[in-house]
This record gives structure tokens, C-alpha cells and sequence, in this order.
């Protein structure tokens, strides 16, 4: 499927520019096509070329997908090199930055969604890699965002994202998830940004809240291991086509197919030898 590539600048609270990009399929003989929408949030550097062709991947498959440059409130919306001082300034950002700010952007990518002719206005889900993953999984606070694949997220299990040292994502997200939302959590086993005990924290919590979740650990994944340039030799093309199956998986489930008004299903599930 043909895609096509444009952007959006939108006017935030503080009065600086969010931009959003937009990745959109294309279908020969039908330019009234309607499809599902996807927010893609990158790591800490913005879109650079492995977010925009990840963004580029999904949209593809039949999704409007949208990419917020989310460093507004410091800087435009170019990438940061990867490199010592594009990580440093990444990493100084994602803590300047408000809880509220990352909250706005949310709402507004949603609200570009629906003003986009090719939205079919229903279902919206999220993704993203690193800091992104992290984005991806409080995108569920709007109740707009029906389902979440979170690659690696960080800083969920030690509260350090944003200004002030309010970051409530897992408390939040495990207790305000509706029985609707669902999430995919993807984690590489040799992962050194967020430990065993980590995973454990986030895992036990959503169990406990009763969250819709699955959550994967790939043996001898290393953090950032979707990246597909500047890597640091961590990229694994084969273990990221197989998550990517799990992103389709939901993502064509939760947002392609009309599943109707949830009713829960109480039943207790049958042992079968």
C-alpha cells in the first residue's frame, strides 16, 4: 500500500508549535478511503529516520498514523543526532519537560486524527519505542486510545519522566484502564534501562489492577533493539519482525475489526488436556 507523508503544526498551551507528522495510506481508485489511527511516539531524539520509517511501516498496513515532535517546549522539530550530545540534550528534555505538556500533545495528536478526512473516526492506538513506549502506554489516560504496544518503555517503573518528579504513569494507567484498553508491553531480557525488577514492578502491577495486558520478555534483547540505525550493534531485524506481528495482532483486532460494545465474560476458562 502507497503512503503519503505531510505535517501539521498545532498551536500548544504555552503558545509553541507541536509538529505533527503524518503518514497516511494511499489507495488507487479510492480517495475516500477511511482507515483506523495510530499515534507513533518516538525515543528521545524525535522523529529521526528509524521512528519515521517505523511510522512509515504501520501506515502501510492501512493506519493514518501520526508522529508528534514532542521537544516543542526547547526546541523545533528536527531530530537530535544520535550521538553524545543529541542523547544528553534528549535525556535533559524528557525530564524538563511538564506531565501536563505530554499529556496535551496527546490530546492533541487525537484531536488531529479526527479532524483528518482519511480517519474513519472510531478507534485510535498507540505505540512507540523507549521514551515513546512510555508515551504510548499513558496515551491510554484518553480514553480516545483504545490499545497500546509499548517497545522498552522507559522510566514507567522508576516515576522519572517529566519536571517535578510527578510522573504517575503506572498508577495511573493500572488503575484508570478500562476493560476495553488492552496493551502489548515488549521487553528484551539484557535490556539495562529497565531491570528485572522493573518488569517485575510493571507486570505485578497491571496483574493486580486487572489491566488487559500481554507482556513479553525476548531472551538476550537488548534495549533499543528496533532501531534500525545507530544502534550501538543492539538492532535485531528478526526479533523486531516478530514484535511487529504482535503490534498487527492487536492493532487489526482493536482498531480494524468492529468488535462491538465490550460485555465482560466472567466465565471461568475450562481445563482441557
Amino acid at each position: 500500500m502507497l503512503i503519503t507523508e505531510s505535517y501539521h503544526d498545532v498551536k500548544t498551551k504555552e503558545g509553541n508549535t507541536l509538529r505533527i507528522f503524518v503518514f497516511s495510506p494511499k489507495v488507487k481508485g479510492y480517495p475516500n478511503a477511511k482507515f483506523p489511527g495510530v499515534i507513533v511516539y518516538s525515543e528521545i531524539y524525535q522523529v529521526t529516520g528509524p521512528v519515521a520509517r517505523f511510522a512509515q511501516k504501520i501506515a502501510s498496513e492501512g493506519y493514518v498514523v501520526v508522529a508528534p515532535a514532542i521537544y516543542h517546549n526547547f526546541i523545533g522539530p528536527e531530530p537530535l543526532p544520535y550521538d553524545v550530545k543529541g542523547t544528553d540534550l534528549g535525556n535533559e528534555y524528557k525530564i524538563k519537560k511538564p506531565i501536563p505538556s505530554y499529556d496535551e500533545d496527546n490530546k492533541l495528536c487525537c484531536d488531529l486524527l479526527y479532524s483528518l478526512p482519511q480517519f474513519d473516526g472510531k478507534r485510535i492506538g498507540a505505540t512507540g519505542m523507549c521514551l515513546g513506549g512510555h508515551l504510548a502506554f499513558r496515551a491510554l489516560l484518553d480514553k480516545r486510545v483504545n490499545c497500546a504496544t509499548c517497545f522498552f518503555p522507559t522510566d514507567i517503573h522508576l516515576k522519572s519522566l517529566g519536571l517535578g518528579k510527578n510522573d504517575d504513569s503506572l498508577e495511573r494507567v493500572s488503575q484508570e484502564a478500562s476493560k476495553d484498553q488492552e496493551l502489548v508491553l515488549i521487553f528484551g531480557t539484557a535490556d539495562t534501562h529497565v531491570s528485572p525488577e522493573g518488569r517485575d514492578l510493571i507486570r505485578k502491577t497491571l496483574r493486580d489492577q486487572g489491566v488487559n495486558f500481554t507482556f513479553l520478555e525476548i531472551l538476550d534483547a537488548q534495549h533499543a533493539f528496533i532501531r534500525d540505525e545507530f544502534s550501538k550493534g543492539r538492532y535485531d531485524a528478526a526479533i523486531t519482525q516478530s514484535c511487529l506481528g504482535f503490534l498487527f495482532e492487536q492493532f487489526n483486532r482493536k482498531l480494524k475489526t468492529d468488535l462491538g460494545e465490550y460485555v465482560p465474560d466472567n466465565k471461568p476458562l475450562e481445563h482441557v488436556c
